[in-house]
């Protein structure tokens, strides 16, 4: 979803949430919040107590994608709400990594993603052993080999080699599977589902 989409949908898009975001909103009567991404490594990351102290004066915090679900699965039981897949499966799995769904993006807006998340990296994996294109061990090779990286070294690039280099995968069959990659961004699809199904607004009964 590109910048110019927001404007239909109501919602009011901001850099990615850092310390002290949630504490500038205080001053304001209470409203609805959702943490998507969040800085962790240039900057500080959202705070639990200023998400705890929102929360408090009756703000409707949501998390989803990257950070947001990381504090949702977090915070769940002080009032905090999560949503989607990624928030799933923070919550159902406490040792999961934050790496996991780390990335490296530009300072600047649109923000756009120079690497990709382990997350991402794990399902597109997954999708090809299923089909037979990898074998069980020649996937946990590669996810160890990119799991040992630093999260801004996960690129696509990187799969791109250890597919036709480690695993000897045809580069015409690495190309053509890579060009379907969107469909494993989850963090996307999470966002895309929420802002579609709008879970903030009240049940009509």
């Amino acid at each position: 979803m590109d910048a110019t989409s927001w404007a239909d949908t109501g919602v009011t898009l901001r850099p990615p949430a850092r310390r002290g975001d949630i504490d500038a909103l205080l001053s304001e009567e209470p409203g609805i919040v959702a943490i998507a991404d969040g800085t962790f490594h240039s900057y500080p990351a959202v705070g639990h107590a200023e998400i705890r102290t929102a929360l408090e004066k009756g703000w409707q915090i949501w998390g989803l994608c990257s950070m947001g679900a990381i504090r949702a699965a977090e915070m769940h039981t002080l009032g905090m709400r999560g949503f989607g897949e990624v928030f799933e499966a923070y919550a159902g799995d406490p040792n999961l990594d934050d790496d996991e769904v780390a990335l490296m993006h530009s300072s600047e807006p649109p923000f756009r993603p120079m690497s990709e998340p382990m997350l991402h990296i794990r399902r597109f994996l997954a999708d090809l052993a299923s089909r037979h294109l990898l074998t069980g061990e020649q996937t946990a090779a590669i996810v160890n080999e990119l799991k040992q990286r630093w999260y801004a070294d996960r690129t696509m690039g990187a799969l791109k080699n250890a597919l036709t280099h480690r695993v000897g995968l045809p580069t015409t069959v690495v190309q053509g599977e890579m060009a379907n990659f969107d469909a494993f961004r989850t963090k996307q699809h999470d966002l895309l589902r929420f802002l579609k199904e709008q879970p903030w607004q009240p049940t009509v009964s």
